[in-house]
């Protein structure tokens, strides 16, 4: 992965903006139930940066927060609705949609939780059953 930057990204009405910079600690796709229905989409193209990566530029004040689970806050702006990112408190990451970031090159390496996918990608990338291990998870694979 390379790490120029930083790269911005706004809501869909522009009230909230932000960036980051650095490199991301990971790239894939998840297929978790929880992703699909908040994208509203089959699959979720993520882009994992360190917390302190993300500086919030423009709205702040205009970011409403849910979360369904500890392990993930789910960002907003609350003027438009458009989706923001995604906080994982518990692995010091943020979540910062790559439809966000129209500047960073997508290089996916993984999809995560793809026992629930719904939408099979055959592009060669392990294919979690839940998540790698360094990160919770089993760190089982499944077939293509």
């Amino acid at each position: 992965m390379t790490s120029t930057g930083p790269y911005r990204g706004s809501c869909f009405c522009g009230e909230v903006q932000f960036e980051v910079s650095g490199q991301p600690a990971a790239m894939g796709y998840c297929h978790c139930g929880s992703c699909r229905q908040w994208s509203a989409g089959p699959v979720n193209a993520f882009s994992l940066w360190q917390s302190q990566s993300l500086r919030v530029t423009k709205g702040s004040s205009s970011i409403g927060t849910y979360n369904k689970t500890p392990i993930s806050y789910r960002k907003w702006c609350t003027k438009c609705g458009g989706h923001l990112f995604t906080d994982h408190p518990t692995m010091g990451l943020v979540d910062v949609y790559a439809a966000m970031l129209p500047e960073l090159k997508f290089e996916p390496a993984l999809h995560v939780h793809y026992q629930e996918t719904v939408l099979r990608i055959p592009d060669g990338k392990p294919k979690m059953k839940d998540m790698p291990a360094e990160m919770g998870g089993s760190g089982v694979t499944l077939p293509e």
